[in-house]
């Protein structure tokens, strides 16, 4: 059984006897505590709870082996407090009988481009897959991957700070020496991109903030209607120009503009401005898109080094209070016999 811990919740599966193909979610905010300094172990109880009541939810044998993999909020939390981070795997541990690792970046972005060949097949032509999710943004390929702690809502938030001086605002009306801040900010987040995934690569983007956010947006944008199922493109000029259209705007002129709903609306530049930054910094005229629902679960459920670490999990915290995150790393097989 594993669990994807991310930054705005649980997903859960299963898979050997008696298990289904049925995934089990549960929505829970956990970039919240942390940026309000509060630390993961303020939300212990609705995580604990979370582990033990989406395998009953299933139905899922209690026999089965449990591996959590945290990701973005949960490195989040290391970096702020490894020690309070230790203790409240232990105690998940204890209370849950889940063994939940902190996950690499690295390790997350071959996880994603992994479920993105399983879901997408011959389909996927290119080399590496776009996941944005809420605390982090993958670009992941079977060779290089690059990874950062920057997601739809920790980049807005970046923002915001840069530009507003607080941690949460809406950005628009965005003057144009704004404009010009952020696109600069975007630039300096990916320069490490072209050495870590590759000098020359390919993007498929698959994640909802681009396929159900800024796809849609321009296509209305260009007077072609919402976007369809299946595969489309998106190309460099034209995210460019709109941002420069979108920039001016309120919130409310932008949803009238696009099409998007007033309450996503707000995410619509931000987005856009991470998008584009990322395609400069990686030399892409255009990417695809295509709408498919991925997690990293299929992969994590054939990760063999992460199950053998769930079955030495105090000997993996012991690792990780010593070398941090590599810990993942090390030898599951050179820790003392229990």
């Amino acid at each position: 059984m594993a669990f994807d811990l991310g930054s705005s919740g649980m997903r859960a599966a299963a898979r050997g006897a008696g298990a289904s193909d049925r995934v089990a979610r549960l929505d829970l905010d956990l970039l919240a505590p942390l940026w309000a300094g509060l630390g993961l172990d303020s939300h212990f109880e609705p995580v604990a709870s979370g582990l033990q009541d989406l395998p009953r939810q299933a139905g899922w044998p209690a026999s089965c082996v449990k591996l959590g993999a945290g990701f973005s909020a949960w490195r989040l939390a290391w970096s702020q407090n490894p020690s309070s981070l230790v203790s409240m795997l232990a105690q998940l541990q204890q209370r849950t009988g889940v063994s939940v690792l902190v996950m690499p970046q690295t390790v997350e972005g071959q996880l994603a481009y992994r479920s993105a060949q399983s879901a997408l097949g011959p389909a996927l032509k290119t080399s590496h897959v776009l996941d944005m999710g809420g605390g982090s943004l993958q670009i992941a390929g079977e060779r290089g991957s690059f990874g950062t702690d920057l997601g739809q809502r920790s980049w807005r938030q970046r923002l915001c700070q840069q530009l507003r001086g607080i941690n949460l605002c809406n950005l628009q009306p965005l003057r144009l020496a704004d404009l010009a801040n952020a696109r600069d900010l975007a630039g300096v987040s990916f320069e490490e991109l072209p050495a870590r995934a590759g000098p020359v690569i390919s993007l498929t983007a698959i994640s909802r903030p681009i396929t159900r956010g800024v796809l849609p947006a321009l296509r209305v944008m260009h007077g072609l209607g919402e976007s369809k199922a299946g595969a489309s493109t998106i190309t460099l000029g034209e995210l460019s120009a709109a941002i420069d259209a979108l920039a001016p705007l309120d919130v409310q002129a932008t949803a009238h503009r696009t099409g998007a709903a007033v309450t996503f609306s707000a995410n619509l530049l931000p987005d856009m401005l991470l998008l584009e930054g990322l395609m400069r910094a990686a030399h892409l005229q255009q990417i695809e898109v295509s709408e498919v629902s991925i997690d990293n679960l299929s992969a994590l459920l054939m990760d063999e080094r992460a199950f053998a670490w769930a079955g030495q999990h105090g000997c993996y915290l012991e690792r990780l209070k010593a070398s941090g995150l590599q810990a993942y790393f090390s030898d599951p097989a050179s820790c003392p016999a229990r």
